[in-house]
């Protein structure tokens, strides 16, 4: 991802929720952090390995029908409601709230995503390069109860040996999430050449001292740690990265 022009390399880059990219088409009502379909910046193009973070809203009884991926690995994490996922390789499952599937598209796979539900379904689809091509195609999908996230991070998709309890992608990257009580303070180890983007799903959240609302981004580079406190009681998405 390009930085702007003044934003210091060592302080938090952010995204509000009100400046992402907005497509609307009746059944869906989709927000996006980075360059997607039609929209495109050259500023928000990903950041490192992440694509993708679309902040979906399907209507009841809607969703996306059969269509082409190769070469990502997507992620879906369900806020509200369910998905129910078809795909060309003969797997199929719902996932509910606060639950997460993952696809490798790797050589290339068929899929549609419904909300079958009687009520609208909210997802978070996460995007996240390959670390090389040609992966076969493969489908998961996993329980997470968010007690276990309560006050802490859990890791709930990852390519990296140490997160074992994490559904499997093929990347260098790790999907956590947790669930903070307003008043909690947590510093987060980042390590040697990494980065991180999170999102607080509901709630607002410190990072490194700056306030970054519901549904607003914070990408962290060239940082030891980010500490984080809960502003209010909060959902948070935190992806641990490859630096650049």
């Amino acid at each position: 991802m390009t930085e702007a022009p003044a934003l210091n390399a060592h302080s938090p880059l952010f995204r509000p929720a009100k400046e992402r990219f907005h497509s609307q088409r009746g059944w869906l009502d989709s927000w996006h952090s980075f360059s997607f379909a039609g929209h495109h910046h050259p500023d928000w193009m990903g950041f490192g390995p992440l694509r993708v973070i679309n902040d979906d809203v399907i209507a009841a009884g809607k969703g996306f029908g059969m269509h082409p991926h190769r070469d990502m690995e997507i992620i879906t994490y369900v806020r509200r409601g369910a998905i129910t996922h078809k795909d060309s390789r003969g797997n199929k499952g719902r996932t509910t709230a606060g639950n997460v599937q993952v696809m490798s598209a790797g050589t290339g796979i068929m899929h549609s995503e419904y909300n079958h539900e009687d009520e609208e379904t909210n997802i978070f689809q996460i995007w996240i390069m390959p670390t090389q091509r040609g992966h076969a195609p493969r489908w998961d999908t996993r329980r997470f109860p968010k007690m276990d996230r309560a006050g802490t991070l859990v890791a709930l998709a990852s390519g990296r040996e140490a997160a074992v309890e994490a559904l499997h992608i093929h990347a260098d990257a790790t999907l956590y999430g947790a669930t903070l009580p307003a008043g909690q303070s947590m510093s987060v180890p980042l390590g040697t050449g990494r980065q991180a983007y999170l999102v607080p799903a509901s709630g607002r959240l410190s990072v490194d001292g700056t306030t970054v609302e519901t549904r607003s981004g914070a990408a962290v580079r060239h940082a030891d740690t980010v500490s984080l406190a809960a502003l209010e009681d909060c959902e948070l998405l935190f992806v641990d990265l490859p630096a650049d």
